[in-house]
């Protein structure tokens, strides 16, 4: 018999008759530019700089002046884009995503681990977002009243659905083949809990035997 599947980060084995599909984690590259937006901040300072040194000159300020003050404050910048960059890093690091036959299962927090189970049926629909490197974003949004602190979720959440939070899957790697088995999985466990549900008429007679030949 072979041994059951298991989701890293997570000592129990799946319940029985539960698959793992897949399980990766987010690239910390793509994760530092769309998610801690490390480019648009680099950005950011490189105006200032080139700012601060345009009006250093034009108020008669000395060229040593000039290039003291855009030094210090270029180290300043890149103390505060390597912080985001080992912000992004760490989540990265710490982060599982993971798709069985049952669920979503994302192990995230960098100081305060957490495990959140969505169950295929809890979701109302997923969307995806590619990126020029082939990473994406999948987006997960809930059915009913469920719902997950905004807090509890980020940076693995959807930016400014805030009101009704909806989980994601960021920075993925390949994430249009994650989304193509991610939408397998949610079908199939549509279809197999849709005659669960099903209201069950009351037998009254024996059910007749298939024709031979014909799918049963």
């Amino acid at each position: 018999m072979s041994e059951p599947d298991r989701i890293r980060g997570i000592d129990e084995p799946l319940p029985e008759g539960e698959r793992l599909l897949w399980q990766g984690a987010p690239s910390w590259r793509s994760l530092a530019r769309h998610a801690f937006h490390v480019r648009k901040v680099a950005i950011y300072f490189a105006v200032l700089v080139a700012w601060r040194i345009a009006s250093g000159l034009a108020d008669g300020e000395s060229a040593l002046t000039v290039a003291a003050a855009a030094l210090w404050f270029g180290l300043l910048a890149l103390a505060g884009l390597a912080v985001l960059a080992v912000l992004a890093w760490a989540s990265a690091r710490t982060s599982i995503y993971a798709i069985t036959t049952r669920r979503v299962v994302m192990r995230i927090g960098i100081a305060l681990p957490m495990t959140v189970n969505l169950p295929l049926h809890r979701l109302a629909a997923a969307a995806l977002r590619c990126h020029r490197d082939g990473t994406g974003d999948i987006p997960l949004a809930l059915r009913g009243d469920d719902r997950i602190a905004w807090l509890h979720l980020w940076p693995h959440v959807r930016p400014w659905r805030l009101a009704r939070p909806e989980p994601m899957l960021r920075a993925v790697p390949d994430a249009a083949r994650v989304a193509r088995i991610l939408a397998d999985a949610t079908a199939a466990a549509a279809t197999d809990i849709a005659p669960a549900n099903a209201p069950q008429p009351r037998p009254t007679a024996p059910a007749p035997r298939p024709l031979a030949g014909a799918l049963s």
